[in-house]
């Protein structure tokens, strides 16, 4: 696969980091991730998080934002973990989000190709996410880029209040 955008497309994106002015178009485009994945969107307290967390003093996670006739039609929510194997950061991707209306045009590929080029600035030793099983066209975008299915691992999950439980023990 080239690692090139057609030129005409490549004019048409723009990637950049989010600002707090950006707040309202991320939580719209949040909204529109969940209504994609068939599940309920963020509560109204959940909206006022996502904005302080990142947008805050100190932000939880990155935001970027794809742009294509200075209309946000993207987005992409990242943070870093560490590998104690590596001894090096690791990009996490939360959510890679393209509008329906938006897709086919390359902004998904110009999105990862720019998250990419983010972790090795960063010196992350790798990036990783998930995927849901369902989404087939989120796995074909991702095996085209010659990115691995994990099945040696695991994923484990506890509830806030799970966490709770065990925290009083």
């Amino acid at each position: 696969m080239s690692s090139e955008l057609p030129e005409a497309t490549k004019d048409l994106i723009h990637i950049r980091p989010a600002a707090p002015a950006d707040a309202d178009t991320f939580v719209h485009l949040v909204d529109a991730l969940a209504e994609y994945e068939r599940m309920p969107g963020p509560t109204p307290e959940a909206k006022q998080r996502l904005v302080r967390d990142g947008f805050g003093p100190e932000p939880r996670f990155q935001i970027f934002l794809a742009e294509q006739d200075n209309r946000a039609v993207g987005m992409a929510m990242t943070y870093e973990t560490y590998s104690s194997h590596l001894a090096l950061p690791t990009l996490y991707l939360e959510d890679l989000f393209v509008l329906p209306e938006a897709r086919r045009f390359g902004v998904g590929s110009a999105l990862f190709r720019f998250l990419a080029g983010e972790a090795v600035r960063r010196g992350c030793g790798r990036m990783e996410w998930q995927v849901l099983d369902w989404n087939q066209l989120a796995i074909d975008f991702y095996k085209k880029l010659g990115a691995r299915h994990m099945h040696e691992w695991y994923m484990y999950r506890l509830t806030a209040e799970q966490l709770r439980e065990i925290a009083e023990l």
